[in-house]
């Protein structure tokens, strides 16, 4: 039984339950529906692990939702919620775009240079809500996602302006900022798997060890939790909320570096967000705002976003029925105490059962 208790106690095992019982509905779901589960999800598994090139592109797409996911779990931690990943992840590829684009450097200059200019951009961007609701007590909420659209605009306007090579596209980037490895596409059958994964594992060790084993990172977590407290302590509130959005949208920006020099080597002009912005909330809460939650929370949603596909195709199951496993996984994580309650309820149904036994 002890398993339980540890299951009920811990947010992790919280979210790893709620899957399952995701899961099981999805598979409840497409039985209405006239799918075969069994066959829909050997089909997703064969998706994502079927072949070296599946498990690099899977690997791929995992990639920005580990920095988003740490932006928004970051910010989560210290008291606020940074709506603005999508506009922070956008303004930091243009930067890292720009970088590649316009200085002829080395590449132990040059890649290392891009992925700055979009920690800086992407930084600014936050820093922006952060001031005003440090300054002016504006809700971030608010803030963020009004500065999401202005990025959105602004970096349209950019691309058109200055660095439009072709119609919908900007000029490509130069090969010493790429974050592409030629070894490691072949690995993995050619896919387009690049070295922004490395990065992403690194700024995950990074988080971890400023938030919980830094006399910064206690003082962060100490204004998310208690304001008036740690200002009575003498804390500078205003100066960790803005320094919070700041790490939270420079995190952002390296994911939009990672798509814009690994994957593509230039950006397009876009009516619409990413995306990786907000599904990066879904993989905090997924994760419970840590990073080997993150890290997993982004394992589990890139790989339902790319099985899916495999699913769609193989097992002719629509790809709205992921989206509701997606969306019943952000529900029962959501809805934890009742998760809780189910797993406490089995708990004295097993001791209630095992006694009967004796």
């Amino acid at each position: 039984m002890k398993w339980f208790d540890r299951v009920n106690r811990g947010t992790i095992g919280i979210s790893l339950l709620s899957v399952l019982l995701a899961l099981l509905c999805g598979a409840v779901i497409m039985l209405l529906g006239g799918y075969n589960p069994i066959s829909a999800y050997a089909a997703f598994f064969e998706g994502i692990f079927g072949t070296p090139y599946l498990f690099g592109e899977t690997v791929r797409q995992i990639t920005p939702l580990i920095f988003t996911g740490l932006a928004v779990a970051f910010a989560f931690r210290t008291g606020l919620f940074n709506i603005g990943a999508e506009g922070q992840f956008m303004v930091g590829q243009l930067a890292a775009v720009s970088v590649g684009i316009l200085f002829p450097l080395p590449w132990y200059l040059h890649m290392p240079l891009a992925i700055l200019a979009a920690a800086v951009a992407g930084g600014l961007w936050g820093l922006v809500p952060g001031y005003l609701k440090a300054r002016r007590g504006v809700h971030e909420v608010v803030t963020t996602i009004m500065m999401n659209w202005i990025g959105l605009i602004l970096v349209n306007h950019l691309i058109r302006t200055y660095f439009k090579a072709q119609a919908e596209r900007s000029e490509t980037i130069r090969d010493t900022a790429s974050l592409s490895s030629a070894w490691l596409s072949e690995l993995f059958g050619g896919s387009r798997i690049h070295l922004g994964i490395v990065v992403a594992l690194l700024a995950a060790i990074v988080i971890y060890v400023l938030l919980w084993k830094t006399k910064k990172g206690f003082e962060l977590r100490t204004v998310g939790l208690n304001r008036s407290g740690a200002e009575y302590a003498g804390m500078n509130v205003n100066k960790n909320v803005m320094m919070s959005m700041m790490i939270s949208g420079a995190l952002a920006g390296i994911g939009g570096a990672s798509e814009g020099l690994g994957v593509y080597g230039y950006m397009t002009l876009s009516s619409s967000f990413p995306g990786f912005g907000y599904d990066g909330i879904a993989v905090a809460l997924i994760g419970a705002n840590t990073s080997i939650g993150v890290i997993l929370g982004a394992i589990l949603f890139g790989g339902l976003t790319f099985g899916a596909q495999n699913m769609q195709m193989a097992a002719d199951v629509p790809y709205e029925v992921i989206r509701i496993i997606i969306a019943l996984i952000i529900f029962f994580i959501a809805s934890s105490l009742l998760v809780s309650s189910f797993v406490s309820r089995c708990k004295k149904w097993l001791t209630i059962r095992k006694g009967g036994k004796r």
